[in-house]
Formats: C-alpha cells, structure tokens, sequence
C-alpha cells in the first residue's frame, strides 16, 4: 500500500508540481511551500492565481494579483520574470529556449530568455496560453477558437475557428494537434497540416458532465487525460486523425464525485486521479487496474505532479490538506 506524507495547509492551494525531488505547493495566498529537509515558505505574490512547471529549467512559473509573472528556483528563491502592474496575471506558461507566456484581459505577452516582450493582442480577452513543442510558437485559447503565433517572425497567425468560449489551450507532444478546453461542457481539437495558415480535421469531445478543468498527455502523447466527469476520460491520439471515431477510456469511475485533476505518469501508460471529494487514486490504460493512493479528504483535489522518476505524487486540494504519496510505500 502506498504510504502518504501530509501536508495541512490554512489555504487553497493552487497547484502541486515537483523540482527534483522536492515538492512544492502553490497557495491562493501567493506562499510557494515546500518539503525539503522540513516544511519551508517563500512569499512570493501578493495574492497568486497561476502555476506551472518549467520543464527545461526546472523552475516554477507563477502569477499574481499583484501584476508580477515570478520564477522560483528548486531552493526556493523567487525572481521577477515581468510585470503588469494594477492587472491579475492568471494564465501563465513556460517555453523553450527560457520563454514565458502570460496573457491578461486581451493581451498575451512572451517574455524571451533576453528579456525582450513580444505582444499579442486579441479581439477578445485570452482565457488559455500554451506553447508548441516544437519551434517558438505560441497558442491562444478566446471566444471561437484559437489562435497559433510564431514569437519571433511578424507572420500572419493561424486562427482555429470553432463557435463557442475556449477557456484552455494544450499541444499534443508532437505538435500534431491542438485541443482546447470549453465552457459547454467539451473539448475541442485541431489537426494540425504542414500547409502555412492551415488546419485540416475538427475533432468534438463532447459529454462531459462538468466543465474540463484539468488535461495530462501521456509521456509519448498517444493519450489525453481529462477531468469533468466521474471517471477519467483518456481520449486515444495514435492514430493520424486522433480520436476521430473512436471511444475514450473511462479510468477511475466513481458514481457520487467528480474527477477534478489528472496527472499522467512520466514514463508509463499510467494516471493518477484526484476527485472532488479528495480521494486520490491511479489508473492502467491497458487494463483499467485502478490502486488506491490517498482516501478521501477535506477538499477537492486541484492539482496533482508525479516526479520524474515517477515513484512520487505530489497532490493539492482547494482546503489546503495536501500531501506527497510514495508508490513504493
């Protein structure tokens, strides 16, 4: 049986994500926690909204009501990546090359590793930011579609039309696909051609219960975890027209909750899943096997990060009582 270190937290905590292997959790506060040789703090917003992990550096990304995009280092300090001041920074990113995304209202801006900005402007506010995994391009997710930018060339942008408010945006691994979260219960997805300025196949991910708040491609990026309804919903990628046609997996099914985050693992065909009552669980794509990592608890899970050697999980939830499980017990 999985063993599990508690964390109580007096907050809700934004998000749970791994620097080696030391966990940190993001409070609502703007306090970045951390478990490294005891429970340690760093202040780092006056009130925070986002967090991510900066895969390349091994650094977090985070943003603020305060109007400041922040860099914290595996030691817990913090450096200003950029600021906008009197706006909330709630929609964060981090690239290659020591890129960060953030957008506020209708502007997304691109802060280089040189510390040029590059800004984008919408015609309606941006609700999501992700950048591809290949080449220095950057996607937005606004009201009817998407829109995908190249950072350092002054090309025309690709826009990805689908009616509806698109609150998410995600890349596959192999930048073949684009999907985005909405706010009608669904998702959507793009593939992606060669031609410049075009877009081949629709893909509809309807029926969702809940809105998708939480979406994990697994390590190769043949499936896409998602969250919104009672069980985990895996979307199969393999194939060149993605999950056109084909039926999700249903991992994790519970019939009272709510699945309300993913985390696929690392290496594996493997994810772990966080429900609206706190229970904390994993799941095999190949079999269904599901293993019990934490019982219920006192909130919602909002977040959850394996560690690189995939033998840890991180997790959060919206009442602050967190933890880390070690799958080896």
């Amino acid at each position: 049986m999985p063993t599990v270190a508690p964390l109580d937290l007096d907050d809700h905590v934004v998000a749970a994500a791994f620097l080696g292997d030391v966990p940190f959790f993001a409070s609502a506060s703007g306090a970045i926690n951390r478990l490294d040789h005891g429970h340690k703090v760093t202040e780092a917003h006056d009130g925070l909204l986002a967090c991510v992990r900066d895969e390349a550096n091994d650094t977090l990304i985070t943003g603020g009501e305060d109007g400041k995009v922040m860099r914290i280092a595996a030691d817990g300090s913090v450096s200003l990546v950029a600021e906008v001041p009197r706006k909330w920074i709630s929609i964060v990113a981090a690239g290659p090359q020591g890129a960060v995304g953030f957008a506020e209202g209708r502007t997304a801006r691109v802060r280089l590793a040189d510390g040029t900005i590059k800004e984008f402007v919408e015609a309606r506010s941006v609700e999501g930011v992700a950048f591809a995994p290949k080449g220095l391009r950057i996607g937005l997710a606004r009201y009817n579609g998407a829109s995908l930018h190249w950072v350092a060339m002054a090309a025309q942008p690709v826009d990805l039309e689908w009616k509806g408010a698109h609150t998410g945006i995600t890349f596959s691994p192999d930048g073949r696909f684009v999907v985005t979260s909405m706010q009608e219960n669904a998702l959507h997805g793009w593939k992606l051609d060669s031609k410049p300025g075009g877009d081949t196949r629709h893909m509809r991910m309807t029926g969702y219960p809940a809105k998708v708040k939480s979406l994990s491609w697994s390590a190769k990026g043949k499936w896409l975890a998602s969250s919104g309804a009672p069980a985990a919903i895996v979307w199969p990628f393999s194939a060149k027209d993605g999950p056109m046609g084909k039926p999700p997996l249903e991992l994790g099914t519970r019939s009272d909750v709510m699945v309300t985050a993913v985390a696929c693992h690392p290496a594996e065909e493997v994810v772990a899943i966080g429900y609206s009552d706190g229970m904390v669980l994993a799941a095999r794509f190949a079999d269904s096997r599901e293993v019990l990592l934490r019982r219920p608890g006192k909130g919602a899970i909002t977040s959850i990060a394996w560690s690189k050697s995939g033998k840890l999980i991180a997790f959060a939830s919206e009442a602050g009582d967190c933890g880390v499980v070690d799958i080896a017990g």
